[in-house]
């Protein structure tokens, strides 16, 4: 993509476009695109593009025959999208339709956004969050074995187990992927972690209690502790 003034020749910025696409495509090979982390690794690339543009700014001293026909019904294949300066901002406090689309497009990049490198607490608190989750899975399987014995055994309780159990999971889920409203689902789960172990109050004692709720909320911290990854001081690319 590039942007230029509107009285800038059109077959000019394609053949611009065209030139760098054919100089990165030559310098840079398949496979160090593809094993390439962040842009900075083609930093090198930009004397080029520097080079290049300080020769399409001033037409009259482009050196290279520049193939027109070629361009212009590339041109008219693909015109190009002129943006005028209504679709720049909002409007009697009504965002336009450009600014909605490019809204969209960021949060369809933030969903793949890295978390920050996983601490000491938060490998201790994925692992006890597991813990939880399989005590939980135990004992539900129990009461199924209960129930289907003795027929004594309240069905609720084996609803409670499993949703302590699919909580404590989701939590580990949060800990290591970001997802949208992760902070807010970090509560909500941590809500349910206590509405199940108060339900089965009666089926464990008081430090089995204080167990499951600490770790719960231990975990929510780690979740709200570690975010997203910002840009990095020297991401100039």
């Amino acid at each position: 993509m590039m942007l230029c003034t509107e009285n800038y020749p059109n077959v000019l910025a394609f053949s611009f476009l065209d030139e760098l696409q054919k100089e990165f495509i030559t310098t840079y090979n398949m496979m160090k695109t593809n094993t390439a982390v962040r842009p900075y690794c083609f930093i090198e690339f930009d004397n080029f593009i520097q080079r290049t543009k300080h020769r399409y700014n001033n037409p009259r001293s482009l050196s290279t025959k520049i193939n027109l026909s070629d361009m212009q019904m590339e041109i008219k294949l693909r015109p190009p999208y002129q943006i005028p300066m209504c679709e720049l901002g909002s409007a009697n406090g009504v965002t336009s339709a450009f600014s909605v689309d490019y809204k969209g497009a960021g949060k369809i990049s933030s969903a793949h956004q890295r978390l920050e490198p996983a601490t000491l607490s938060g490998i201790v608190a994925f692992i006890l969050s597991l813990l939880c989750g399989a005590l939980n899975l135990i004992r539900g399987f129990h009461a199924i074995e209960s129930l289907l014995q003795s027929d004594g055994e309240d069905f609720n309780y084996i609803i409670a187990f499993f949703l302590g159990t699919a909580a404590c999971l989701y939590q580990c889920y949060l800990l290591v992927y970001y997802t949208g409203w992760r902070n807010v689902k970090s509560f909500l789960t941590l809500g349910l972690i206590c509405l199940c172990n108060m339900y089965l109050y009666e089926l464990r004692n008081l430090w089995q209690l204080f167990f499951h709720v600490t770790v719960g909320a231990f975990v929510t911290l780690q979740i709200w502790l570690r975010q997203a990854q910002g840009k990095a001081p020297d991401y100039d690319v």
